[in-house]
């Protein structure tokens, strides 16, 4: 099927790049490099080691210095343990089986840990992904030879040679806790028979729809249900809620956050509570003692100590085998009672549940999904329900050619693009002030968003603006190249100055404590206000409250304050990634009370977007000129 070769095609272009990328990023890099890019966790120190599956063995490490730097380490992903006396020989290779906080546990292929573990300085450094990879490759291999008819359907359905169906609900569902287009949402997803798709703009209670879907379809359906997202942290939401609700819910994988609630539901941690892990646990004691018998006997043994040795290693593995089958029982139970089974999409394969079909599958976040990663659980599944919002970010995409071919066109926006019969929208937005959320509304969603009579007309303080952009054209604010990232540090003082303002002139502020986010599209003008704010005497009782960062990290997140510096500022009007305007609408839809927009109309106004974005601040009178503040 041309459809599925052709995405095939696509991901073996961003594969190499990916590849190419963490080989420039690891291969000339020390190690103390790779430790500040997230890469490598070292030193290292062993905290206890257990018997795992077959005959390999589960280290647990603990990261002994630099516990603060940010780092990529995630369940399912291959690493290397490594001393520094050698590291290109003295290394094992291994697999991440759980993280948490500074401790992590790396499955590694041997049955003992070597000799060199105990001698100098250890570290683990993270492997390229190429598991990743291999299962979309696998599920787009898959998906053309599916013979099943109801996955067939559902396949037909996404790739567009068959229209979705729907049967009529016996009646129609009333939910307390939702509105009229949440609620139409609900009915749409019981009453599809492949496909549903719920689209979410910014602040309009897509999670709460999706929770109250669930419900209702455990209770038409009475069968498991396999909810998916991309990210970790996007499950573990979803997890929690819906625990909340009374659902039993199977966490497969590791979850981002270690808490108390969720860590209850991972399967680690259901089978710890097993009847028969005490059993299994005496068994794997055993097992262990015996393999320390045989690992006393030296190696300038006679033939009846190597007899010996044969012996207890191979009561050891007698022993492990026994527990591996009491094990793989316990898994089956538990995976058999849970109503929920949550985890990534590519999780959605663990060894655990690779086996198993679903009615129906969730996949939310699906707009920040790549394509490839959402045939993973698609395959096991008779009906899909797509839930996020192709008007915000897209998927991380490495490689440029493969963006430009398709890849970067989530399966989201093909569905809505293609069955808009499927697509429920969501259209009561309950964080923004009407004025936040007009130029979005108009741009992004046919002026269909309405603001909730709660937050419509809710402000900082009385009289205060809702929204205001402030033009830096004529000021001599212009951008700086730094490296690979723009900068313009004149825009960044005369931010904190315009921030500076608006809280001294109302000291009622401190007590009430907004929350303020200021977002910049690039990396160094992020860094150049972190440390323009954080060394500010005036700010100071503010700083707790203040998140500067990229648009990226603040997907999925709100503040009562937003500021934005645009940073471009040039004679060419250029304005690089700005252009990405899905980018824009997500960081201008963060802001609850108040939405501080600055930068040049000169370079801006070059793209029609900004352009009119300029125009529709003028018509709500929140255009200002950055001559008046300064």
């Amino acid at each position: 099927m041309d459809y599925f070769k052709n995405l095939l095609d696509l991901l073996k272009v961003e594969r190499e790049e990916d590849k190419q990328q963490y080989l420039k990023a690891t291969e000339q890099s020390s190690v103390t490099d790779r430790r500040a890019n997230g890469l490598s966790w070292y030193p290292v120190a062993i905290r206890g080691t257990e018997i795992s599956r077959g005959d390999y063995i589960t280290v647990e490490f603990e990261r002994t210095t630099h516990q603060d730097i940010y780092h990529k380490f995630r369940f399912g992903m291959p690493a290397v343990f490594f001393c520094n006396h050698d590291p290109k020989v003295d290394r094992l290779e291994g697999t991440i089986s759980t993280v948490f906080g500074n401790r992590l546990k790396l499955t590694l292929k041997t049955d003992e840990l070597p000799e060199w573990a105990q001698d100098g300085k250890l570290g683990i450094d993270l492997s390229f992904d190429d598991n990743t990879y291999d299962e979309m490759e696998n599920a787009l291999k898959k998906a053309p030879l599916i013979k099943e008819d109801l996955t067939v359907n559902l396949i037909n359905v996404l790739t567009g040679s068959r229209k979705p169906t729907f049967k009529p609900l016996p009646e129609v569902f009333r939910y307390n806790r939702l509105n009229e287009s949440q609620t139409e949402a609900v009915d749409k997803i019981l009453s599809a028979n492949e496909l549903a798709v719920v689209h979410g703009p910014p602040g309009t209670g897509k999670t709460t729809t999706l929770i109250q879907a669930i419900l209702a379809l455990i209770k038409q359906d009475r069968k498991q249900i396999l909810v998916c997202a991309p990210s970790n942290t996007a499950v573990d939401l979803l997890a929690e809620k819906l625990h909340a609700e009374g659902l039993r819910v199977l966490r497969v994988g590791n979850p981002a956050r270690v808490n108390e609630n969720l860590m209850a539901l991972t399967l680690d941690s259901q089978m710890s509570g097993h009847d028969l892990m005490k059993e299994a646990k005496k068994l794997k004691k055993q097992a262990q003692e015996y393999k320390s018998l045989a690992h006393k006997y030296k190696r300038n043994f006679g033939r009846e100590e190597r007899e010996q040795r044969k012996l207890l290693f191979d009561e050891a593995h007698k022993i492990i085998k026994e527990v591996d089958k009491t094990e793989q029982y316990i898994i089956e139970d538990l995976v058999s009672k849970a109503q929920i089974i949550a985890a990534t999409l590519v999780g959605a394969n663990h060894y655990t549940v690779r086996s198993l079909k679903f009615h129906t599958i969730v996949i939310d976040e699906a707009g920040q999904a790549l394509e490839p990663a959402c045939w993973i659980p698609i395959l096991k599944a008779e009906k899909v329900i797509l839930a996020g919002d192709h008007c915000q970010l897209p998927p991380t995409i490495k490689s440029h050619k493969a963006a430009q071919m398709g890849l970067s066109k989530t399966l989201l926006e093909k569905c809505v693009e293609l069955h808009p019969a499927s697509v429920a929208l969501l259209n009561v937005q309950y964080r923004m002030n009407e004025v936040i959320m007009g130029y979005s509304s108009k741009v992004f969603y046919e002026n269909k968003l309405t603001a909730h009579e709660s937050v419509a007309h809710h402000l900082l303080f009385v009289e205060d603006k809702p929204l205001t952009f402030i033009d830096t054209a004529g000021c001599g604010f212009n951008e700086k190249q730094d490296g690979t990232s723009t900068t313009n540090p004149e825009e960044a003082v005369f931010l904190l100055k315009h921030l500076t303002k608006v809280l001294s002139e109302n000291p009622n502020l401190l007590d009430q404590k907004p929350s303020i986010a200021i977002i910049s599209p690039y990396k160094q003008q992020v860094n150049i206000l972190k440390d323009l704010i954080g060394s500010s005497e005036e700010l100071k009782a503010y700083l707790p409250h203040i998140s500067i960062n990229t648009v990226d990290s603040f997907q999925g997140q709100e503040r009562d304050i937003v500021y934005i510096s645009m940073t471009r500022s040039n004679a060419n009007g250029e304005i690089g990634f700005l252009s990405d305007v899905r980018r824009m609408n997500v960081a201008m839809t963060r802001a609850r009370k108040k939405l501080v927009v600055i930068g040049d109309s000169a370079t801006l106004a070059q793209f029609p977007y900004y352009n009119n974005f300029i125009v529709f601040a003028e018509e709500m009178l929140a255009w200002e000129s950055a001559w008046e503040t300064v």
